[in-house]
């Protein structure tokens, strides 16, 4: 049983970053503005980050566009005291097809999930180590639905010789709760399933 405190990780490595003398760069992976809005609020105290929309097991289009319309603006209108910027990237469900086949029965939270998971954080570690980020990591972990420690473990593995992963548990701490107080503050589209045709279903 993985007993690891991925929030006081966290909290140690901005204790690190805080007492030196430059900002340091993160790119965070977003699944919406929602699960975004507290680790934005949270983050972006101590990072300068780069919002990546990137979620190619969204179904259909229309709903990919409209979380990312939402996630603009979100970031258009939330304080940050550091600048926050958006990436958003191609629509590609070919791509979470691929990686779902042969596990379209499997139960949600299962085996299809942790390769959604991974394809989102290739992307994003990618992006990271083409752009000199110090840091990447996704808000994911905010979903009490979500597993933190998968997520977490396919993020150090993808870290290897790139960006380092920032580990997280944003639900720790109030963190959900929080989300759920910024989203009717913004009115935030608070979408009714995880995002894929399978979770559609």
């Amino acid at each position: 049983m993985n007993r690891r405190n991925y929030q006081k990780e966290l909290e140690a490595i901005i204790t690190k970053v805080t007492s030196e003398s430059r900002i340091p760069r993160l790119l965070l992976h977003s699944c919406c503005a929602p699960c975004s809005s507290y680790v934005l609020e949270y983050l972006s105290q101590y990072f300068a980050i780069t919002v990546f929309y990137y979620n190619p097991n969204i179904f259909p289009r229309e709903e990919y566009e409209k979380r990312a319309e939402e996630q603009r603006r979100l970031i258009e209108a939330l304080p940050a005291v550091h600048p926050i910027h958006l990436v958003v990237g191609d629509y590609e469900p070919e791509c979470f097809f691929q990686r779902a086949r042969g596990l379209e029965q499997v139960p949600e939270g299962g085996e299809r999930c942790f390769r959604c998971y991974r394809l989102r954080l290739e992307a994003a570690a990618r992006l990271a180590r083409e752009g000199g980020y110090d840091y990447f990591t996704t808000t994911l972990t905010i979903s009490p639905l979500k597993d933190a420690g998968k997520l977490n473990e396919i993020g150090a593995e993808l870290a290897e010789g790139t960006a380092m992963y920032l580990p997280s548990d944003f639900k720790k701490k109030g963190g959900y709760q929080r989300s759920i107080e910024l989203s009717k503050q913004y009115g935030l589209y608070r979408q009714d399933f995880c995002g894929c045709v399978y979770s559609h279903r």
